[in-house]
């Protein structure tokens, strides 16, 4: 191959070990062979329905072998793979059903308790997995879909309307290829699922796996928030690769298995989705001391990942977690405040992202897309704008500081929240920590979640903070937690703490005012 393309990577380990295992489920195991035929089966399936090359398919599917069926057959046929979560609410799933103009919506295969009801989206054809692959005899043969986009992603739309993410199969395969390289992935890798499909960073296992052979094992997203399932599924199905965000490594070390990840098969993990504690990074490391562990950093609009890097005491030595450096084709931008490149070390810039994983854009608006992808930064094309803060160290790492629009001016000095919350987990008794903005009577007010390992009180960490802490960055409030929330994409869930302390996020202008 020429360049890196997901589904022929696919098709080339299915020729060269037919047989060898490819995906499993609760319900059933499929080798390359039966993986690829099924794909065929299905792809002839969705052509039937009046699929063709261009359009969109929905996968209202889990975690499961449906979803890696319904995904490479998609791309079988050149048409394009658009994730749904089977946890969303109806509005949100018919919004983006319509928004993409799905021709279909393909749904978990017809069982006993199949939770997706035929009437959910009036007016658009809905089909099993099962339905496409009995409805043909034989199968089709692949289209060359490389010049075409692969899958649309849309963003949580926290802040507005969900936004599909367009990303095309040159660059799908790119970022693919980069992670198996990156990660050492081959075809003895034992892969475990932890992320849902519909979060782009779990394609860094799923895809990543099939690309070079390897076996994918799945669990129900549910089972996994309960940290006994993982450390089952990797001592039954002898794991040695995983990836997942570090809030759910997080929710892992509070678990007492967490002592058997030193004599267990798991080799690899890769953190990423956000910001990483070197606290919970030095205990892994004190459990499992031979893991490889992973840092990698990507958003949505540059595919899936654009950094790597294994961190090690010596790179996390000065007490910062590196995201790496940019995959090969990629560029990476920083720009001051006044829009001037930054070209040495150790400055703080906004990062702008080029090259080879660059999305094609968002769907259905062109307007929005001129506005994320600069074409006057740098001279080898559009680049992306991130809202991240980062800074290029003398190893040649970067490391991400915060976002832009988290980084907060008070009383004339500029503060990480991500900084913040690590500093905070530095006092003696604090598992974890985060900080937060609230809306303090019209006024910037600095909220921090703590979570303890032990009896402590407010005022205690009030009192440890200023010990710390200069008086600018004390937080106005100290919460004690259980535990952090998780989203659905196993990230903190922000907007669950402030609910639950009765606060209110803060007005967008109001930092700027500070």
């Amino acid at each position: 191959m020429s360049e890196p393309d997901v589904l022929q990577g696919v098709i080339e380990q299915a020729r060269s070990g037919p047989r060898l295992p490819a995906v499993k489920d609760l319900d059933r195991e499929l080798s390359y062979e039966a993986l690829l035929a099924e794909v065929a089966l299905v792809g002839a399936g969705l052509t039937s329905r009046g699929v063709v090359g261009g359009d969109r398919v929905a996968l209202l599917l889990a975690n499961s072998v449906d979803f890696v069926v319904a995904a490479l057959a998609s791309l079988w046929i050149g048409a394009i793979f658009v994730p749904l979560a089977v946890t969303d609410p109806q509005p949100r799933l018919a919004s983006i059903v319509e928004d993409c103009d799905a021709a279909i919506i393909v749904t978990s295969t017809a069982r006993e308790g199949d939770p997706v009801a035929r009437s959910t989206f009036d007016g658009r054809l809905c089909v099993s997995v099962d339905e496409l692959r009995d409805e043909t005899v034989n199968g089709s043969a692949p289209v060359d879909a490389s010049p075409r986009v692969a899958y649309a992603i849309y963003t949580s739309g926290t802040t507005g309307a969900p936004k599909g993410v367009l990303i095309g199969n040159r660059a799908f395969g790119a970022a693919v290829n980069a992670t198996s390289k990156a990660l050492g992935l081959d075809r003895s890798t034992r892969t475990l699922c932890v992320s849902p499909f519909y979060f782009d960073g779990s394609f860094a296992t799923l895809f990543a796996t099939l690309f070079t052979g390897g076996a994918v094992v799945l669990r129900p997203r549910d089972a996994l928030l309960f940290a006994r399932t993982f450390f089952n599924a990797v001592s039954s199905e002898h794991i040695t690769y995983t990836g997942f965000s570090p809030s759910y490594l997080r929710l892992l070390l509070a678990s007492p298995q967490i002592t058997s990840l030193g004599d267990s098969s798991l080799e690899v993990i890769a953190l990423g989705g956000e910001a990483g504690s070197l606290s919970d990074i030095r205990l892994l490391w004190s459990y499992a001391p031979r893991l490889r562990l992973f840092n990698r950093y990507g958003p949505t609009e540059t595919t899936i990942a654009v950094t790597h890097v294994q961190l090690t005491p010596e790179n996390t030595s000065s007490g910062s977690v590196p995201i790496g450096r940019p995959h090969e084709g990629v560029t990476f931008h920083l720009l001051d405040e006044h829009g001037r490149e930054i070209e040495g070390n150790n400055q703080t810039g906004e990062l702008y992202i080029g090259g080879a994983q660059l999305m094609d854009g968002y769907w259905g608006a062109p307007e929005l897309t001129r506005e994320v992808l600069r074409t006057d930064v740098g001279a080898e094309g559009p680049v992306y704008r991130t809202g991240d803060l980062v800074f290029r160290r003398d190893d040649g790492n970067y490391v991400f500081v915060d976002r832009a629009d988290r980084v907060i001016k008070r009383s004339g000095v500029r503060i990480s929240l991500i900084e913040l919350g690590a500093q905070l987990g530095n006092v003696e008794g604090v598992s974890a920590a985060v900080c937060l903005t609230f809306d303090d009577g019209g006024s910037l007010g600095i909220v921090a979640f703590v979570v303890a390992d032990r009896p402590l009180s407010a005022l205690d960490l009030e009192r440890a903070a200023r010990e710390l802490l200069p008086a600018t960055m004390i937080p106005n409030r100290f919460e004690l937690v259980e535990e952090l929330p998780l989203t659905k994409s196993n990230k903190l869930d922000e907007q669950v703490l402030l609910d639950a302390a009765g606060l209110k996020p803060l007005p967008p202008a109001t930092s700027a005012r500070s």
